[in-house]
């Protein structure tokens, strides 16, 4: 093996095809603003504070580390394989090319499940923070409580997607714009709240002092351990939207992989921010203002953000968490829309799905469908049982430690011939995407594991199966018999004549 760390050179992956995407319009900086956009931070962590103190108490730190460094390292097996193979499809496209046709449908199904899922997640979340925002500023708990009424919410949530569908489908420097707007507020604002609550840590009678215990695995038991990664993993999602608009970024084979480190890294430090800052203000503890409080496990900031804050700042809050749920509601549209353009390119889903806008240059057929699926699963959902919303949502992780995790393993598999001609191949074609997919791979075995239990999620169950688990494995044995229906109607994809199984072609060093 030779010491040094440049990568090889390869030769061009023949079998990609050009897609009609808008070249050369996103550079680093706006990719990572993307990506920073789709994992949603504001919303995330006022909704994941709560759940990480009640597993892992004062230890929250320790496990956002862990459910940081699998993402961290798959984010590695992305940007090899953008290297040498840019394609919009990513895990669809590069699962492909390692594993073969049947193996990347799947990985592509899940991909677009797990983003047709959080859209409609999103679009719920920004109809409820927008009553709660709006009835906050008028002071009328009427207000505040019409996301309840189930018309009210459906036709808002419908609006929200409408809106989204319109920004994504105008073209990514629209959706960059705007972007710029929603994640830098959201940002400002997490951070004028973190610097607040800790300058006024030490006066707050639930506060306490900050200690470098907290980044210490030692007195956190394995099982808590274990319960806090399971959460704080899925944190982390969505930072593979950079590498999603590749082939609209300004070199396309570095900037997309530079981005997605980028974000992961940024929201690993935002969320550490806040997290200390409110275990510095409001402790661990079960009363009051404590992030133990049951009552405030669901939305942590909407009970600190007066306490900490004050009036009528504390409204900066609520409308952060609203931008960020809206911020990445309109870049979801992203992955979901591209991952199904790169499908229908290589006659892998029907031709119709990579119709291109010849004004915009957007995937404006799979935008447009994406947004209705979303909005249609959420009204059908949202109108037959809550349950079985909320237990879709929880299923959501399956899918994304498949997808995730399957990539990785890819990117081994892939690069198999050259792992080990450098340093650089060891380390970050198989030593980090191993690292990661197996990291990932554990999460999915706990995951199933838990969801097995009819206690897990919303607690609903058939034939004593948790409803999580059999949502989450039908829904992709569904994309099993969609595949066999589609093989039958268009077999060229299954057959490797539009998109090849293969291994990079090495040119030199």
């Amino acid at each position: 093996m030779r010491e040094e760390t440049h990568a090889v050179h390869h030769a061009p992956e023949a079998d990609l095809q050009e897609k009609g995407l808008s070249r050369n319009s996103v550079g680093v900086f706006g990719s990572t603003i993307l990506g920073i956009s789709s994992v949603a931070p504001a919303y995330t962590l006022t909704a994941t504070i709560g759940i990480l103190v009640t597993q892992a108490g004062p230890k929250m730190a320790v496990v956002i580390i862990a459910g940081f460094l699998p993402m961290f390292f798959a984010a590695y097996a992305y940007r090899e394989f953008n290297k040498v193979a840019p394609d919009c499809g990513t895990s669809f496209t590069w699962t492909t090319k390692a594993f073969g046709p049947y193996i990347g449908w799947i990985g592509g199904w899940a991909a677009i499940l797990a983003t047709a899922i959080v859209l409609s997640n999103l679009a719920g979340v920004a109809v409820e923070f927008f009553y709660q925002f709006l009835g906050d500023l008028f002071r009328s708990e009427s207000i505040s409580s019409m996301w309840e009424t189930p018309w009210v919410n459906i036709a808002t949530c419908l609006a929200f997607l409408v809106v989204a569908t319109w920004v994504a489908y105008r073209g990514i420097t629209t959706t960059e714009r705007v972007q710029f707007v929603l994640v830098g507020f959201q940002l400002l604002v997490l951070a004028t709240f973190s610097i607040v609550a800790i300058a006024k840590s030490g006066s707050s009678p639930t506060g306490m002092a900050f200690s470098f215990d907290w980044f210490s695995p030692a007195g956190l038991t394995l099982s808590a351990f274990i319960a806090g990664l399971s959460g704080s993993i899925f944190a982390f999602w969505g930072w593979d939207t950079t590498l999603t608009v590749n082939e609209e970024s300004k070199d396309a084979d570095k900037t997309p992989g530079r981005a997605a480190l980028l974000c992961v890294l940024s929201i690993l430090l935002t969320y550490l921010l806040v997290t200390v800052a409110s275990q510095m203000f409001a402790g661990t503890g079960s009363e009051g203002l404590g992030l133990g409080n049951e009552e405030n496990a669901a939305n942590v900031f909407g009970e600190l953000a007066e306490p900490v804050l004050g009036k009528p700042w504390h409204l900066l809050l609520f409308l952060a968490v609203l931008a960020s749920s809206t911020a990445s509601l309109i870049t979801t549209f992203l992955p979901s829309s591209r991952t199904m353009l790169g499908m229908a390119t290589y006659k892998a889903l029907p031709p119709r799905f990579a119709a291109i806008h010849p004004r915009y240059l957007t995937p404006s057929y799979a935008t447009v469908a994406a947004g209705v699926v979303a909005g249609t699963f959420y009204t059908v959902m949202h109108l037959l049982s809550k349950n079985a919303l909320t237990d879709t949502i929880y299923a959501l992780g399956i899918m994304i430690c498949f997808y995730y995790g399957l990539t990785a393993f890819a990117c081994i598999w892939f690069f198999r011939r050259e792992l080990f001609v450098s340093l650089n191949s060891v380390v970050f074609k198989f030593l980090f995407p191993l690292l990661g997919g197996l990291g990932l791979l554990g999460v999915l075995l706990i995951t199933l594991r838990d969801a097995a239990s009819p206690d897990y999620g919303s607690g609903a169950s058939i034939f004593g199966i948790g409803l999580v688990l059999i949502l989450g494995v039908g829904l992709i044995l569904l994309g099993l018999v969609l595949m066999l229906v589609w093989r039958s109607a268009s077999p060229a994809f299954f057959r490797g004549e539009t998109l090849h199984k293969d291994t990079p072609i090495i040119v030199g060093d």
